[in-house]
């Protein structure tokens, strides 16, 4: 019997894929926009253990999703986008940024557990706000800031006894963080013209964008190791097993993007949404460590809790800033 995906190496990874996706329709069921982010956190890190080549993974999952959706295209069951030259290029910057951030995640989950990963993860509100500032001329009033205080109080003590602990994984978690917020930034600022492309669209315009930085550097990076880690990979979970296991990474990879896009088209309430991701994020944390048996310390467990009560505390605190300043506007 082969040992564990919770201990970094390979497993009987085919009959936990198995039990995962039997597992889906319940979680569909019960939790609803949760299920596709907890099963692609669950398929990613178990693709990172057994092909740790986090540069190739990322460019997988970017090609997934990009086929997602010309598949959606051709079949008419999503509106083919109307784009044009100007558009392509003020979508460059921000599918660079998401190419960081996106690739930086994967990175991160190659180092450490994804519990904690996540945990680092609910500090990008933190970059939010600093650079929203210089870059949009955004002033967040003292109740924003003061909001931030438990997502680094939190962050740091889980920090303090996290096992797995690693700085690139730290590190890379944080150029992620820094990624998306610049992502959110520059789409906000290039991209205000062209609200007439729906949000399932955009990202997967992005994503197709994003592959003209991610494959050339990720050949440039990883591709020495591409070869053996495969034969690896192959030998220890068998070429079906693991091409099964990279083709899941990178559908729900792209479902659970789609399914949060899906949730703001529908007119969802800035608290709800906040409070929605809230309690996903608690969900990954908890079906991670439940899945891959990483040992959390209780300190673990009190610093998660405060990080990610700091990103609802964070999210509540911003709706009420954007509330006070439409009124000062009328």
């Amino acid at each position: 019997m082969m040992p564990s995906v919770a201990s970094g190496r390979c497993s009987m990874l085919p009959l936990q894929l198995v039990v995962v996706l039997q597992l889906m329709p319940d979680l569909l069921q019960q939790h609803g926009r949760y299920a596709f982010n907890i099963i692609f956190n669950i398929l990613n890190k178990s693709s990172l253990n057994a092909f740790p080549c986090p540069w190739f993974i990322s460019a997988s999952q970017l090609i997934a999703s990009g086929l997602f959706m010309v598949g959606l295209w051709v079949t008419r069951l999503q509106p083919t986008p109307k784009v044009d030259r100007q558009f392509l290029v003020a979508l460059l910057p921000v599918a660079l940024f998401h190419t960081i951030g996106h690739v930086s995640a994967c990175v991160s989950f190659s180092h450490v557990a994804v519990s904690f990963a996540h945990i680092v993860k609910s500090a990008e509100p933190v970059f939010s706000v600093i650079l929203s500032g210089p870059i949009l001329g955004q002033i967040y009033p003292w109740y924003v800031w003061a909001s931030l205080l438990p997502i680094v109080g939190g962050c740091s003590l889980s920090a303090m006894k996290e096992v797995s602990f690693s700085w690139a994984g730290f590190n890379n978690a944080m150029v992620s963080n820094l990624g998306m917020v610049l992502r959110n930034i520059y789409s906000k600022k290039s991209l205000n013209d062209y609200k007439h492309i729906d949000g399932i669209n955009l990202f997967g315009l992005i994503s197709i964008v994003s592959l003209i930085f991610c494959i050339p550097a990720a050949i440039f990076v990883e591709s020495h190791m591409w070869s053996t880690a495969w034969q690896t990979a192959v030998y220890k979970l068998g070429t079906t097993q693991f091409y099964q296991l990279l083709g899941l990474s990178g559908m729900f990879y792209h479902l659970y993007n789609q399914a949060s896009y899906m949730v703001l088209d529908q007119g969802v309430s800035p608290v709800t949404f906040s409070v929605g991701n809230t309690m996903k994020r608690v969900a990954v944390v908890v079906s991670s460590v439940m899945f891959f048996k990483n040992p959390v310390s209780l300190l673990n467990w009190a610093g998660s809790g405060v990080a990610i009560l700091g990103t609802y505390l964070y999210s509540v605190a911003t709706d009420k800033a954007k509330a006070q300043a439409k009124k000062k506007a009328m």
